[in-house]
């Protein structure tokens, strides 16, 4: 236990040491190489102290913490590589806000609905809660992702100012709406249950960690979380050499960021579905793509006010497609609140679909 509390601890320390040491620096391969070993040993550090927080926490405040959390240091990145990306990074929150949609609903959902069907023969949720929560990714993903394409303001796939407000503090207070309905109105919709349909509001056998423990992991999994973007950032360049020497396209670049950032609530998810914990994980995937959308577009918004150039928002034709069929997948997954091993697998597939079309449009 001291050595794993020991690990959980320092390897978060040492990466945000060794970001302040290389931040803004051209990195040679062998730092290249260091950044991304810290980066992958702060995703799991970012996991450990995330369910701890949990656990304190319960249901479903645990998911919201790390969704949250994970959500407004993606925003960071995203302002902070759109400040120095110049005209190839108009397009650079669209592409990372899509992917980070498709591998939410797509990925994390499939892959967990895949281990909960193995581990049990069925994977149960609640289907009001989880029911919800897609109808909120569905509603404030066509707003800002899709309704940019139709707008007649501004030519191209943008909105105008007064529309981006707008787009802005819908999907600001929509959100909002979801975590008040999530935490308080209806809290029990969100938290885990039997097979027998029986609610768990706790973890069984297990004496949760006092205030000064959870405080603590708290502030080591902010701290894992910078860590995690920041060294995401400083091999970045690294990244986009690499995609360009490929001849793959840019908005790669976006789905790659994307799932370096969601690594923490992947594996998060997938341990909550290997403990039978399946609504925990749905929090986690739908809750995780409505904070992307939720909180990013409205501080895009306001970055805009001394950004230069446009704010390329809408889908293409395909990309548009692969939304529509994932909200409609995903409606027929969670209405009976049962899924199987089928379920998740048809989600992995629409991912590698995804996946597949980012690389060859």
């Amino acid at each position: 236990m001291r050595s794993k509390i020991k690990w959980t601890t320092s390897v978060p320390l040492v990466a945000v040491a060794t970001l302040v040491l290389t931040w803004g620096r051209d990195l040679p391969p062998p730092l290249v190489v260091i950044s991304a070993l810290l980066l992958a040993g702060a995703v799991l550090a970012a996991v450990h102290h995330a369910e701890v927080v949990a656990h304190r926490v319960g249901e479903p405040f645990g998911s919201l913490v790390l969704a949250v959390a994970v959500t407004v240091i993606e925003v960071a990145l995203i302002v902070t590589l759109m400040i120095s990306g110049g005209e190839k990074a108009q397009a650079l929150a669209r592409d990372t806000v899509f992917a980070a949609v498709m591998i939410t609903c797509n990925g994390i959902l499939g892959i967990s609905l895949l281990v909960g069907a193995v581990r049990r023969r069925i994977a149960v949720f609640n289907p009001e809660g989880t029911g919800g929560a897609l109808a909120a990714v569905a509603t404030i993903a066509a707003l800002s992702l899709v309704l940019p394409s139709f707008t007649t303001s501004r030519p191209g796939p943008q909105f105008s100012p007064a529309q981006l407000a707008f787009a802005a503090v819908a999907s600001l207070g929509l959100y909002l709406l979801f975590v008040l309905v999530q935490t308080r109105r209806h809290r029990d919709y969100f938290l885990p249950i039997t097979t027998a349909g029986e609610v768990i509001d706790a973890e069984e056998h297990l004496d949760p960690p006092t205030a000064r423990a959870a405080l603590t992991s708290l502030g080591l999994l902010l701290v894992a979380l910078v860590a995690v973007v920041g060294l995401a950032k400083g091999v970045s360049p690294a990244i986009e050499s690499a995609v360009a020497g490929a001849g793959l396209p840019q908005a790669v670049v976006g789905v790659v960021i994307a799932l370096l950032v969601l690594l923490p609530e992947t594996i998060a998810a997938v341990r909550a579905a290997a403990r039978d914990r399946m609504q925990t994980s749905l929090n986690l995937a739908l809750g995780s793509a409505m904070a992307s959308i939720g909180l990013t577009i409205p501080a895009i918004a306001v970055a805009m006010i001394w950004l230069e150039g446009p704010l390329l928002l809408g889908l293409g034709g395909t990309q548009t497609v692969l939304l529509a069929l994932t909200v409609v997948v995903g409606t027929l997954t969670v209405v009976p609140g049962r899924a199987n091993v089928l379920q998740g697998g048809i989600h992995l597939g629409l991912l590698a679909v995804f996946l597949f079309l980012a690389g060859s449009p």
